[in-house]
């Protein structure tokens, strides 16, 4: 199964993500998401779960879950926007969900692929939407194949000085 991964889109589609994502099984999206017509946009691509971030609208948050956890493809993954830990790491958010062995969140806008406690897979697919921190905008892919690690990569969406 091939996931894609993204967040704070903050209202920002843009056109690159339908390339990128043009091959995914599903989208996980960490919250952060804008005007709820952006995940109509990409369930166009593949199903779609995602969450609600501190930024998101009353309308969001009552559609959409603070935070996931679920099976995918046998993997245990948690998915959440990461304000609930207000700048989350990876280790905080592995103490505070230890059953999960796939954690993806956003919240910082800053791209992250890590391993903790040598099993957990945590991914923080940086910000999709206008630039912050002269960080270019990214996503990440996943793929998953039972009985081996999960397989991921960061794919910026923009160069570094470009908006």
């Amino acid at each position: 199964m091939r996931l894609g991964i993204i967040s704070d889109t903050h209202g920002l589609l843009r056109p690159e993500v339908f390339e990128t994502f043009r091959d995914v099984d599903r989208i996980l999206h960490a919250g952060d998401v804008g005007p709820e017509d952006l995940l109509v946009e990409l369930e166009a691509i593949a199903p779609v779960t995602a969450v609600w971030g501190n930024t998101d609208g009353f309308d969001l948050r009552r559609r959409l879950p603070e935070v996931v956890e679920t099976e995918i493809d046998g993997f245990r993954f948690l998915l959440l926007h990461g304000h609930q830990f207000g700048s989350p790491t990876p280790e905080a958010v592995n103490r505070a969900y230890p059953e999960a062995e796939v954690i993806i969140y956003g919240h910082t806008h800053r791209p992250l692929l890590t391993i903790v406690d040598q099993v957990v897979t945590v991914m923080n697919p940086g910000g999709a939407g206008r630039r912050r921190f002269d960080l270019p905008a990214s996503v990440g892919i996943m793929e998953l194949e039972p009985g081996i690690p999960p397989r991921a990569r960061l794919v910026p969406l923009t160069a570094a000085d470009a908006d």
